[in-house]
């Protein structure tokens, strides 16, 4: 499937970090500064979502090492995190990126303090940034890891915007950034591939839709550093099984 589609990729987008970007002062001091973000090196890792009670039983039973993170979904299950060997990336969504149970910020806000002590990622929309500082600075404090998202359920944004919305989290003192996506075609495919030359942070980038699984692997190989798959059940289209997903990455990307 990935081997028989052309898919045209402008190589040369900059992300140029200028001397104004260099200069302008960070509301949150980054872990950039401190040589820390390397929890979001060391290649391709696969992330598990517990977003139901289902995929709280399916997680429960797996075994060390079949996925590298789990991702706790908050706004669907609230604050009571099972203990687990494998590391907890953290989120409680916003209503606007698919967040269950139309949290205002404030629930949202001190739903997050709540598990931050859990957490090894903490991801906050970037949209959410602003609002949720005081989350994002006591992460800091406990070497918490900041993930900054973007999610589009309708489409895949313009190359501008998406650079656009990666400087934002670069400037706010992201360690990395999510972006998902719709992709139904291969210009879709393009843009997401682009985002990779010259990032001026990691990147976990990932398709939804008609083109959503062929894109994860692709995207996955091409330097996504977080690449989620279900545990119980798919909740959007074009994701693999957590399984699937680390079988087809150690084919994919883990080649000798």
């Amino acid at each position: 499937m990935l081997m028989g589609m052309a898919v045209p990729i402008q190589l040369w987008i900059a992300f140029p970090v200028t001397q104004a970007h260099q200069s302008r002062m960070n509301p949150i001091k980054s872990r950039r500064q401190s040589g820390a973000s390397s929890i979001f090196s060391g290649g391709p890792r696969v992330v598990g979502i517990v977003d139901s009670p289902g995929a709280m039983r399916s997680a429960r039973r797996l075994k060390a090492g079949e996925v590298d993170f789990l991702e706790w979904r908050a706004d669907c299950l609230g604050g009571q995190i099972f203990d687990s060997p494998t590391p907890w990336i953290v989120t409680v969504r916003h209503p606007s990126e698919g967040g269950a149970n139309r949290l205002s910020v404030v629930q949202r806000r001190a739903l997050a303090l709540e598990i931050l002590p859990r957490a090894t990622i903490l991801d906050v929309e970037v949209r959410s940034m602003p609002q949720m500082l005081e989350v994002i600075t006591a992460a800091r404090g406990a070497h918490v890891g900041i993930l900054a998202s973007f999610h589009n359920f309708q489409k895949t944004p313009t190359t501008a915007r998406l650079q656009e919305t990666i400087q934002r989290a670069y400037d706010i003192g992201a360690d990395a950034v999510k972006i998902a996506t719709v992709t139904e075609s291969a210009s879709d495919m393009a843009r997401l591939l682009a985002l990779f030359e010259r990032a001026p942070l990691p990147l976990a980038v990932m398709g939804m839709g008609r083109l959503g699984m062929a894109s994860r692997i692709a995207l996955a190989t091409a330097g996504s550093v977080l690449n989620y798959g279900w545990i119980d059940r798919p909740n959007v289209s074009g994701q693999w099984s957590v399984r699937e997903l680390q079988s087809l990455l150690a084919k994919c990307v883990n080649l000798a």
